[in-house]
Parts: C-alpha cells; sequence; structure tokens
C-alpha cells in the first residue's frame, strides 16, 4: 500500500487529467470550433498537449532536480488542469508546481532550484518551437479552416484575437521567413499547435520569472542580490506591471487602439501582492554567490526580456 503522503497516485492522476484538458483546449484553438468533440477531433490535438505537458514537465523537473541534489525534500510535480470554461483563454492547463517539504537553508541551494526550472523550459520551449517552424504546413491547411483566408475581405469587421509576440518570437519569425514557408500570423497562430504550445511555454517562463515574492524570477534575484535590493526590484516590477494592467484595461473599455498592455497583468499583480507576496522570506545562511552562479543569473534575466510580452492577448474590433 501507498503511503497517502506520498503516494504518487495524485501526481498520475493530475497529468492524466491535464493530458486530457489539453487535449480539448487545443482541439479548439487548432479548429477553432467549441465541444463537444469526439475522440477523432481530440487526436488532432495530440501535438499541441504533447508539446506543452513536455515542457512544463522539464521546467518542474529542472526545479525538482535541483532540489534533489541539494537534498532539499520535495514532491513529485502536480500538474494543474484548467476546464474548458465560456469566455475564459484556455489552453487547457495553469502550469505545474512542487512542494518543498524542508527547509531551503542558503541562498546557493535557492537559487540552483529556482534558475533550474525556468532555464530548462525555455530550451524546452525552443526545441518544440524549433521542430514547429520547421514543420510548418503548406498553405492548405489554414485555407482548410479559413477557406476565405487570401481573400481581401478576410478579417475585417470581425473581432479577432491576437497573440502578442516577444523578441524571442521575431527572432523566429525572421529567421525562419522564406519564399517556400508561409508563417502564421499572431492573429492564426492558435491553428498551429506546436507553435502554440511553443509560445505558451514562452509565456509561463517569462510570467515565472518576474523577480516577486517567491516566484522563480523572485528566488534569483533574492539569491544573487540581497534583501533590499530584491525589494527595490520587486517593487519596480509590481509598478509596471500594474502600469500594464491598468492601460491595457483603458485601452480595451475607451477604445484607445493602442493594443498595448493587458488587463491580465493587473489581475497577476493582485494576485502576487495578496497570495505571493511581493518579499522574498529570508534564508538562514546567505553568502555571495560564486561568478558561475552570477552569469547565469544574468542569463536567466536575459530569458525574460526576451520572452516577456507587454501585451500577451490583443483583441481586435
Amino acid at each position: 500500500m501507498f503511503n497517502k503522503k506520498h503516494s504518487p497516485l495524485i501526481h498520475i492522476g493530475l497529468f492524466l487529467i491535464t493530458i486530457a484538458t489539453t487535449l480539448v483546449a487545443g482541439t479548439e484553438w487548432i479548429t477553432g470550433k467549441p465541444g463537444p468533440h469526439n475522440f477523432f477531433d481530440l487526436s488532432i490535438a495530440l501535438p499541441y498537449s504533447f508539446s506543452v505537458m513536455f515542457i512544463i514537465g522539464v521546467h518542474e523537473f529542472g526545479h525538482y532536480f535541483a532540489a534533489r541534489y541539494h537534498k532539499v525534500d520535495v514532491t513529485l510535480p502536480y500538474f494543474i488542469p484548467f476546464p474548458p470554461l465560456a469566455g475564459f483563454l484556455n489552453f487547457g492547463t495553469m502550469g505545474a508546481v512542487i512542494k518543498t517539504r524542508s527547509v531551503v537553508v542558503s541562498n546557493k541551494a535557492m537559487f540552483d532550484i529556482g534558475v533550474a526550472g525556468p532555464i530548462a523550459g525555455f530550451f524546452a520551449a525552443l526545441v518544440v518551437l524549433i521542430f514547429g517552424y520547421s514543420n510548418l504546413p503548406e498553405p492548405q491547411y489554414i485555407l482548410s479552416i479559413h477557406p476565405d483566408y487570401f481573400s481581401p475581405g478576410y478579417g475585417k469587421d470581425v473581432i479577432s484575437l491576437h497573440f502578442g509576440s516577444s523578441i524571442i518570437f521575431e527572432i523566429f519569425n525572421t529567421v525562419f521567413n522564406t519564399p517556400t514557408n508561409f508563417i502564421p500570423p499572431m492573429t492564426e497562430i492558435y491553428h498551429y499547435p506546436y507553435l502554440t504550445a511553443g509560445w505558451l511555454g514562452l509565456f509561463i517562463t517569462a510570467m515565472n520569472m518576474i523577480p516577486v515574492g517567491q516566484l522563480d524570477g523572485g528566488h534569483i534575484v533574492y539569491s544573487m542580490f540581497n534583501v533590499k535590493k530584491h525589494e527595490a526590484i520587486a517593487s519596480i516590477s509590481m509598478v509596471i506591471m500594474i502600469l500594464l494592467g491598468v492601460f491595457g484595461a483603458l485601452d480595451t473599455f475607451l477604445e484607445l487602439g493602442f493594443n498595448f498592455g493587458w488587463t491580465g497583468w493587473l489581475f497577476w499583480a493582485l494576485i502576487l501582492n495578496f497570495m505571493i507576496k511581493v518579499k522574498h522570506p529570508p534564508v538562514i545562511n546567505f553568502q555571495p554567490l560564486d561568478s558561475n552562479r552570477m552569469l547565469l543569473g544574468y542569463f536567466s534575466l536575459f530569458i525574460l526580456i526576451i520572452t516577456f510580452s507587454p501585451s500577451p492577448f490583443i483583441i481586435s474590433f
């Protein structure tokens, strides 16, 4: 019999449920049609589901193995399924988490555990994006979804959803923009399972790398510098998120047409402030990091810069 406290069954169950919810979400993104779906419909979302689970899994196991290296007692990842709900942007999952069951006593261990996840997840997302961009389907693919896609009137006088771009996405779009490739615009990218999964992986990485509280970025910045510097950086980050959220709300409700900012940043800032907290709790043993760790930390902050999108979701009328 499994010990309930350490039973892997709940992890396996959440993993399987999240596969199911990502299959449903992926099918809706790819086809543009709500459910119910049959098994054949769901099968087209297998690339999306497996890619998303791969990126999230690599991210969380980066944390897990770094924690085990430092002899920190941690759980296996808890995958978080998100069922399809009308009116919500739904990717089928809200990511995954691991829980520490022992104290992290040094900032060096805190740094290693914090930085391992986003860097591992970042490279996993790059692998998925490189595969997706290297295997883009012919234009007939988008025509099978939108038969009038190449007509002059397509997209006019309709509500459209744009996935926000980022520096790394612009690099991919430039590198793979060849005469033989049809690069889907950000208004159509969600019909392409590997690109959507890669985009989501980078979005999750950026959200976790914000240097606030006990987010991955908060662990990293706190471990690299000190309490006062972390609090200053975290406070500036909160102000930026609130400003982006307020500007996104004004842009939406007043129909300013700037397509800059996102109301979700305001909600994320509220969640961080009241649940995750802005300040980082102290560790028992704080010592300056070595140069290799500092370089790795700066690289992780570089990842934040190139993956962050001020306007991850834009709705145009």
